[in-house]
């Protein structure tokens, strides 16, 4: 299927220092299997070639405002984090992007929220309604956390959504596979990188 480039949007979730890093709050979870699997260089060459392509790049960050903004302690996920929430205050070094990503969303935009689904708990899915974007093409970490989570819950909101598949990854690969098995049926299919851009074309 074409993808309008003009009804389009890139989301990026949670590429920070917290869940990449081995100094980030997730490293000893997800460090290790994001350096081996190559995911970063492969997604920051994608976010540059949908930028270049004319695609808005949107960036999305899990952090914990002072007073804990829109938190709610409903899963041993979310307690975990409240119980180290000044890791993730958004000025905190574990909540800002990754370097090799820090230009591209200067580029593009950054919306914050205290959600899993990065469509939860923001202005974004007014932002997208009102600038035209019916399409989300997703990359990220964790394919089993947010990515599942936030695909899922945009295609609920009544967008087309599509993982890009390469640039993605969990803690092992079984998560992954599964996640993205799941998401086969859940969203309108996965691509890799490559069959995003080669579908694109200007509406």
């Amino acid at each position: 299927m074409p993808i309008d480039t003009t009804r389009t949007a890139v989301l990026a979730l949670h590429w920070q220092v917290n869940v990449i890093r081995p100094e980030g709050f997730f490293g000893p979870l997800l460090a290790g299997p994001v350096s081996e699997s190559g995911v970063v260089d492969r997604a920051r060459d994608f976010h540059a070639a949908a930028l270049a392509a004319g695609i808005p790049l949107i960036f999305t960050r899990f952090t914990v405002p002072a007073g804990e903004g829109g938190l709610v302690r409903n899963t041993g996920f979310m307690r975990s984090v409240a119980a180290a929430q000044i890791d993730f205050r958004p000025d905190s070094p574990g909540a800002q992007l990754i370097p090799e990503m820090s230009e591209q969303a200067a580029a593009g935009l950054v919306f914050d929220n205290q959600k899993l689904s990065g469509l939860a708990g923001s202005a974004l899915p007014d932002w997208l309604a009102g600038h035209g974007v019916d399409t989300l093409l997703i990359t990220g970490v964790a394919t089993n956390l947010t990515v599942e989570q936030t695909a899922r819950h945009g295609t609920d909101l009544g967008f087309t959504v599509h993982p890009i598949t390469d640039c993605l990854t969990a803690a092992t690969p079984q998560e992954h596979a599964a996640a993205l098995s799941n998401l086969e049926l859940t969203t309108a299919g996965g691509f890799s990188a490559q069959q995003a851009l080669s579908s694109a074309q200007v509406g």
